[in-house]
Order: structure tokens, then sequence, then C-alpha cells
């Protein structure tokens, strides 16, 4: 089943179980490195290489103290940081953010997206092209992306004003017809590119974009490489979605029997070692301490695209390539997006046997569990103010890619609207907006069919729930979910058909045959309401249910 963990859960690969750390060995970080190796229990002095941008390094690895904290967490009390650790040139709009889907784009209507605090516009014009603006109206400053498309224009529906996809204004149905229509009266205009199945969005109004630059994947063009992608949007800041991500300590505690691989008691000790770190981002291996050499790789790339790679051998001697890979997107404070791609080079039974809606819905799942724990942590941040050290307990043996975004925040978080680093912060101008996940009566209430919005808001937005978090964003959902409410109401009536002549009839058999029938119908009306409330139901843990 190791092949099939990629699919499993929504996080990397993870280590196999049953596999724990000798007893008369400890686990020893470097500080500079953020390498790990195993060493004695006494241990004296250790040179660890690692290679850093190119070249090679040699990491002390001193003398441990006495305290506990020297031996179980990363810089427990130092302000020591590892080489290259001053700020770096960093302006967040040079960078290419991943925006949606490119399948899940509408045809037919425009659609509203964030980057930070910049609202957007992504539309089709009437010959498929992409374009890309900001949502704003020049006239008084209406949501475009609350408009129309009109013969391939954008039209703001507040009084009508349409626009081509370079942004120029070509109606105004208020204008006198001898008057021309203001140079100013055009729009910000953004470029997007579409790549391996993702739109990607330069922010930058300045300076040109460098197409080099849009974010490659080496296994998505691999041959025979399949893979399944979805897209959620999540009440808490991309940094901590990022955080979370790129946690596998907490896969067997946090999704416990969600999947197959996911079990509480395989709970254990990380053994990690890095291997890159630049400006752009880190990279390294990570598995069981016993696991030599360690077989997981991540890599962390500037603005927030974070991935996971595994190589395994085949039965016939072959390489199968498995890549985890998340496309983030930071939506404003206390808000995020993210693109989950899972894909293999080899044939799963995961990807051949279920429909796309179901391990969608197994995905929104996963986010649930973890919502909780993550809108309260966005919570407490904003209000303490503090850097990350002031408050984390970092563990040796399960934080190091964690100690390491953050130390990379603090490299480039100058150049960001705002940021929480490992030992500098800079606040948001504007208040966060905090989005609790629901619990209790409120979780059970926001869970009821059909899932839109929670209490007495039924199509109000609201990122608590499943319904706006995922189903609106994913076209093939969308349409699964039509579907089962249209053969819901097919079979119902058919069912309430069939007991009426039931009635009517008088032979008793075929009494007994519509009413069999009728029972059958039913039935089948329950199972299409059941996948229904599979795909819109919130999950809600066993000891928070009433």
């Amino acid at each position: 089943m190791a092949s099939l963990r990629p699919f499993l859960s929504l996080s990397p690969v993870f280590p196999a179980p049953n596999h724990t750390r000798p007893t008369d060995s400890l686990l020893i970080h470097a500080p500079f490195s953020s390498s790990f190796k195993l060493v004695s229990a006494k241990p004296r002095f250790a040179v660890r290489t690692a290679a850093v941008a190119g070249a090679e390094i040699a990491d002390p690895v001193g003398d441990l103290k006495d305290d506990d904290n020297q031996v179980v967490l990363l810089d427990p009390t130092t302000s020591e940081k590892p080489d290259g650790e001053a700020t770096a040139e960093y302006n967040w709009t040079e960078e290419w953010y991943p925006l949606y889907l490119t399948r899940d784009v509408p045809e037919d209507a425009p659609l509203g997206l964030t980057v930070f605090d910049k609202q957007l516009v992504l539309y089709r014009d009437g010959a498929g092209e992409l374009h890309c603006h900001e949502d704003r109206c020049p006239h008084r400053l209406a949501k475009l992306s609350e408009g129309q498309l009109i013969d391939g224009r954008l039209e703001c529906l507040y009084h009508g004003w349409q626009f081509e996809g370079e942004g120029k204004c070509v109606k105004i149905p208020q204008l006198p017809s001898d008057a021309k229509i203001p140079r100013s009266a055009c729009l910000r205009t953004y470029e997007v590119r579409e790549s391996q199945g993702v739109v990607w969005v330069w922010m930058s109004l300045e300076k040109p974009s460098t197409l080099k630059n849009i974010p490659w994947f080496e296994n998505f063009d691999r041959p025979g490489f399949r893979d399944f992608s979805s897209i959620h949007e999540l009440p808490y800041d991309h940094s901590i979605l990022l955080e979370n991500l790129m946690d596998p300590a907490h896969i067997p505690i946090s999704h416990d029997r969600t999947s197959y691989p996911a079990k509480r008691e395989d709970a254990q000790p990380l053994a990690f070692e890095v291997t890159e770190r630049t400006n752009r981002g880190f990279a390294g291996r990570w598995g069981n301490a016993k696991e030599q050499p360690l077989s997981n790789f991540l890599r962390f790339e500037a603005p927030c695209v974070l991935q996971n790679n595994r190589e395994t051998t085949n039965k016939k001697g072959e390489i199968d390539y498995f890549t985890g890979l998340f496309l983030c997107r930071p939506t404003g404070q206390g808000k995020s997006m993210v693109i989950v791609r899972f894909g293999s080079t080899a044939s799963t039974v995961r990807l051949n046997l279920f429909p796309s809606w179901f391990l969608h819905q197994n995905a929104c799942r996963v986010f649930e569990q973890d919502m909780g724990f993550l809108s309260s942590q966005n919570e407490v941040l904003m209000k303490e103010k503090v850097p990350t050290k002031e408050l984390y307990l970092n563990l040796r043996s399960s934080d190091t890619w964690v100690l390491e975004y953050r130390r990379w925040m603090d490299k480039v978080g100058h150049g960001m609207p705002y940021y929480f680093g490992h030992s500098t912060i800079s606040l948001p101008k504007l208040p966060a907006v905090i989005e609790h996940a629901p619990a209790g009566l409120v979780a059970g209430t926001a869970a009821s069919p059909p899932a839109k919005g929670g209490i007495g808001t039924m199509h109000a937005p609201n990122l608590n729930n499943r319904y706006f978090r995922h189903i609106i964003h994913c076209r093939s959902c969308s349409n699964v979910i039509k579907s089962f409410q249209t053969w819901n109401k097919a079979l119902s009536a058919i069912a309430i058909t069939l007991i009426a002549l039931a009635i009517l009839v008088n032979g008793r058999q075929w009494k007994a045959l519509s009413l069999l029938s009728a029972a059958l119908f039913f039935g089948g009306a329950y199972a299409c309401s059941a996948a229904v409330a599979l795909n819109t139901d919130n999950f809600i843990r066993t000891h928070r249910r009433l």
C-alpha cells in the first residue's frame, strides 16, 4: 500500500508504520543546516555537510546541554540564525500566482478572485482567451465580477459599461452618440498564462513578466503520469495553510482513519535533512529515522508553491514517480486558496475505481479535520502580535519545515503586505477577517443540506461551509450535485406515482408489485440524496456531534 499513500490523504507521503527510533541513539539537529544525524547518546562533536545553493558547507553540531529543551526543541532559546539569514530583496507583486484550474474557469461568466488585498476579475472572451483585470469599474467602483459577458465583452451590471479583453472601454450606454469615450475609462490589466492545467497571474503592473519563471513541474510532464486536482478556499492565512501542508507529523493524529495509512498509533519521530536553502525557498529530504536514505523530497518555492516527491521501483524494475503538489494563493487576511494536485506514473486502484467527485469530497473532509485548529491558530497569531519563536515549540523530530518556512519569511517578508516570521513580523494595516470553523451545534446546522451558508444564510458565502469552499469552484462537483438532485426528484416522483397506482389497482399482485417498485425507487432517491449530502456536508468529529 505504500505506493498508494500519495492519494490516500491530502498531505505528502509519510513514513511507513512501525518504524521507531533506536533507543541507544538520538536525532541531533545541526543548527545551521537543519540537517539531522543519528549519533551516540553521549555526543561530543559531529560534522555534517549539506549542499546549499550548489555549495558545500560544514555544519557544526555542538555538545548537547543537559537542558531537555536543547535536546527536544529546535532553536529553543537562542537567536542564532542559519547562514544567509539576512534579509533579501523581494517584491511580492513580481511573482506568478496560481489563480484557478483551467478546466474550472467559467465560459459564460466573470470570476472574482483575490491575491493578498488585490481584487481581480478573470474571464474568457468570445474566442475563449483568458483575460484578467482589476475587479473595479472605473465609473463608480462596482465589482466587475458581479457583471456579465455580452458578446465576449465584460459588462458592468451597474450602468452597463462594457470592456474588451485589453481593458479598453468600448461602450457607455449613457454617453451621447457623438461623444467619445474618455481614455481614462479603462481597466488595469494583469497578465495571465495557462501552464500544465493551471492559470497563473503576474501581479506587477510596473515590471514586465518573466515567462520562464512560471513554475514547471517535471513529473506532470512524464509519459503515463495521471493526477487528480481539486481547488479549495479556506478560512485562514496562507502561511498557516503552508505550515499545515508541510507538516507530515500531524497526519496520523488529525486524519486518523480518514484513509488507510493514517493511524494515530503510527505517530512517531521523523528525520529531516535540508539540502538547499536560497532566497527563493528551501528543499530537503524527510522520512523515518530508520530510513536511509530518506525517501521523501520536499521543495518550497516562492511565493507559495509546495511539492513533495517520491520515487519507487516497481516489480518490473521501472521507476514510478509520485508527486503531491500544493499551489497556494493568499486571498486576504485570514483567507487563502489552494490547488491540490496528486499524481503518479503508477496505475492506482483509487484513481481507476473512484470518480473524481468522491476523491474531491475526501479532500474536503481532510481540510475540515484541520480547519478548527488552523482558524484558531490564525486568531492567536493576530492577537499576540509577536514572532512565532515567541509562541511555537518547534520539535526537532517534527517541525523542521515549519521553522525553515518562518525563517524564510524573516528574509523576504519585508516585501509582502504583512507577514509573521520566526524572529520578525510586519502586521497588516487593516484588521484581520477571522472566520471560525464550525463546532458543535453550529457545525451541525452549517453542515445540514444543502450546506450553502449555515444558520439563516442559505445563499450567503461562508468559507466554513464546504459548498462555498469547494463546490462553487469545481465544475465537475457542481454538475454531479445537480445531476443527483435531478435524479432524486425524478425517482421520488416515480415512487409517488407507483404508490398512487397501488391504491387504484384491484389485483393483489399488482398492488404488491407497485409497492415493491415504489420502495426501490424511493431507495434510489435516498441514495441520490445521500450522495448530495456526502459532497456538501461538513465533516464533524464524533465528540462534536449532538
